[in-house]
């Protein structure tokens, strides 16, 4: 298999979701940081390997991939075994629509540009907190009642799927903003069960790779 090389940002949760669907997989990969705040996703020569300007980007069997969604399920297609995706269409729709009401719902809003726009609209720096801690705790919250229709070990069964992938760098996100989701109590349990494992532990950002001077 040719060289996996993931560009990255330690604190971004999309490319967290895809390290922590690299380490489940057992795909080996090297990293090459991307400082998003230092503009450095806005160079020609990451813009011309993803014309959006984001991170993640993963070149992966002679490939280049975008969107995280599409990498992890681009993993989970290419090696069944990770049980990213689960066999029955139901349970593939649970996972999806999971994984959709963080990464298509609380995700977006609460992106680092959008959160910066809001402060310059208004004009007031704490306007940023107060945009990301509502934001976050009432997706979180919306999650955690999907979450407790149908209770299992994790997000949905058993083992990990892309739905954790989701939920965990958003738990992280959630916590660096200051916020106690103690009361999201089946949110609170995935995340436990998630820790304890060797793939979330090695996708944390604090064991990432950092640009220098982070």
């Amino acid at each position: 298999m040719s060289k996996v090389v993931l560009y990255d940002y330690w604190r971004s949760s999309a490319s967290y979701r895809v390290r922590i669907a690299l380490n489940l997989a057992g795909i080996p990969y090297e990293t090459i940081a991307v400082d998003l705040l230092a503009g450095s996703h806005k160079s020609p020569e990451y813009l011309a390997i993803n014309p959006q300007g984001l991170v993640p980007t993963l070149i992966i069997d002679e490939r280049t991939l975008t969107q995280s969604l599409a990498i992890v399920e681009y993993i989970a297609e290419s090696h069944s075994g990770c049980g990213l995706l689960p066999e029955s269409p139901t349970e593939r729709q649970r996972v999806r629509a999971l994984s959709y009401a963080v990464a298509m719902e609380i995700h977006p809003i609460c992106n680092m540009h959008v959160a910066a726009h809001v402060v310059d609209l208004l004009g007031k720096p704490e306007a940023r907190e107060e945009w990301m801690r509502h934001f976050i705790l009432d997706g979180l919250r919306k999650v955690n009642a999907m979450l407790s229709e149908n209770p299992s070990q994790f997000c949905c069964g058993e083992r990990p799927t892309m739905a954790d992938l989701c939920l965990i760098p958003q738990i992280y996100n959630a916590r660096r903003w200051g916020l106690n989701l103690d009361a999201l109590r089946r949110i609170t349990e995935v995340d436990v069960r998630c820790a304890a494992l060797a793939a979330f532990q090695q996708a944390h950002p604090d064991r990432a790779a950092r640009p220098s001077g982070h």
